[in-house]
């Protein structure tokens, strides 16, 4: 039987689709050794996003989670999922290529590396800086739909990410755009051009086609796929494991995961989920509005939030059909980070003022100025463009010039001289007080108690109780040399405590 081989994305995609990035390093350690055991190609664990969400919101040091997983592993490579640090939408290649030596030092050995635009100059720069460090280098051609992402756009993009030689391709789809028909259509002609370099697929479940989509791919020649494990699969995540390897079994291949080690893995997450109030990720009805205006879900999730803050909920559907026009007025944009939120803000002030354009983001104003990379000039509207940039601010922002800068200049510019390769690049990407506030806290890591503990039972049980007592806002815990505080000001606004 041919062999499909499977990337877990748990601890990376799952959390970040499902949970807001609030899973901690202490929840990831009771289950590394089993998923290092179980078969997969790789295990995906972090995104730079991550970062920030470590030390502002977990009070942990994103650094040490790796060195942590990879102490409990070693037979299955780590791999990050990674765009590039931008600053007005350009890396700073100092700081891109210290990254990437502080993340092979801590354990990744792969990366999945990412551009907004799919363009191969950035897809080059990136993989440069990662290959130099010794990570192996995946590159992601990011699906979308519009009038340019014809069939000919994916195998031109797949042709120039072969040119990079990379040690495979992933056709991903952040969205859950694909459909099995489409799926049909384009993955044996991203094939034939790929000079015989594996694909990988990526698909989310957010359409509720995803597991359709991974059948008929391997059916029409893909051989790796990433998938995740309940209660993280599913919903805006990726397709379950024991879903997927069931169906490729019936279907007479054999996929190399010991399902049975992983079972303890869904009943430790379960448990979290339950403790935590976290999603558990179910399948989805399909939802063929999502082909409309291609909102990732996690993104309508916060217009809605924001929507709510001025009163007005009940205008996402209008906001949502405006992020239609908007983004073929910015040029049919690929709507992922962070070019979906441009597109999705300025739909919502386009709504709530009543005046499309009459006021503009400062993230609308740098994409029509080309900050964030893409073709502007040739692929926006040039009405709305020229609507855009005529105002006081849009010229303030175009006299603002990127420079690239030395590690020493950067090092200089943050009063940083002295610190280390890793400390640098925290403070490089973040304040220096969040970072003073993440290592006055960060200890030794906690592992998560396992359900049927009895202690950590009784005290999850406990602090549950007086959390719900009507007007308390704050659990505290206190013995002769130990005290703990659990307060609701303490919590980031997705609600991970701090």
């Amino acid at each position: 039987m041919e062999k499909i081989e499977f990337v877990d994305v748990t601890l990376r995609d799952g959390h970040q689709s499902l949970w807001a990035e609030r899973m901690t390093t202490g929840m990831m350690l009771p289950i590394a050794e089993r998923l290092d055991r179980a078969g997969f190609a790789a295990l995906e664990v972090l995104s730079p996003s991550f970062i920030g969400k470590c030390v502002r919101d977990l009070r942990e040091d994103p650094v040490e989670r790796i060195r942590l997983l990879a102490a409990r592993g070693g037979r299955t490579p780590l791999r990050i999922n990674a765009g590039g640090l931008n600053l007005f939408g350009s890396d700073q290649q100092a700081m891109v290529a210290l990254f990437w030596r502080v993340m092979a030092a801590a354990g990744i050995s792969e990366v999945r590396i990412s551009d907004s635009w799919n363009d191969p100059a950035v897809w080059r720069l990136r993989a440069a800086a990662a290959t130099a460090a010794g990570v192996r280098t995946i590159i992601n051609i990011t699906y979308s739909l519009s009038p340019r992402h014809s069939d000919a756009y994916f195998i031109e993009r797949t042709r120039a990410a072969v040119l990079l030689q990379p040690f495979r391709i992933c056709l991903k789809d952040p969205g859950g755009l694909l459909t099995p028909e489409r799926t049909r259509q384009l993955v044996p002609l991203m094939i034939a051009h790929a000079a015989g370099i594996p694909i990988e697929l990526h698909t989310h479940c957010s359409t509720g086609l995803g597991p359709l989509c991974v059948i008929e791919a391997v059916k029409s020649g893909i051989r790796i796929v990433n998938t995740s494990i309940p209660p993280l699969a599913d919903d805006a995540s990726l397709p379950s494991i024991f879903h997927v390897a069931a169906n490729l079994r019936a279907m007479g291949y054999e996929t190399g995961i010991d399902e049975e080690s992983l079972r303890p893995v869904v009943d430790h997450f379960s448990h979290i989920a339950r403790s935590e109030g976290f999603l558990i990720g179910r399948p989805v009805p399909y939802d063929y509005a999502q082909y409309l205006h291609q909102v990732p879900g996690g993104m309508i999730s916060n217009l809605r939030n924001q929507l709510r803050e001025v009163g007005a909920e009940q205008r996402l559907p209008a906001v949502l059909e405006e992020t239609i026009r908007v983004r073929a007025e910015f040029g049919y944009p690929i709507m992922v980070t962070p070019l979906s939120q441009f597109v999705g803000s300025q739909a919502a002030v386009n709504v709530i003022s009543g005046e499309r354009y009459g006021q503009v983001t400062d993230q609308a104003i740098r994409y029509a100025l080309g900050h964030f990379g893409g073709d502007v000039v040739s692929e926006m509207d040039p009405e709305v463009r020229a609507r855009i940039l005529d105002r006081p601010r849009a010229r303030e922002l175009a006299a603002v010039e990127f420079e690239q800068l030395s590690e020493s200049r950067i090092r200089r510019d943050l009063g940083a001289e002295d610190l280390s390769e890793e400390d640098l690049l925290l403070r490089y990407l973040l304040r220096k007080e969040d970072i003073e506030r993440m290592r006055a806290v960060a200890g030794p890591v906690q592992e998560y108690p396992g359900e049927g503990d009895p202690v950590a039972d009784s005290i999850t049980r406990l602090v549950t109780e007086l959390s719900g007592l009507a007007g308390s806002n704050t659990v505290r815990i206190s013995k002769p040399g130990f005290q703990i505080t659990l307060g609701r000001g303490a919590r980031s606004p997705e609600g991970s405590a701090s």
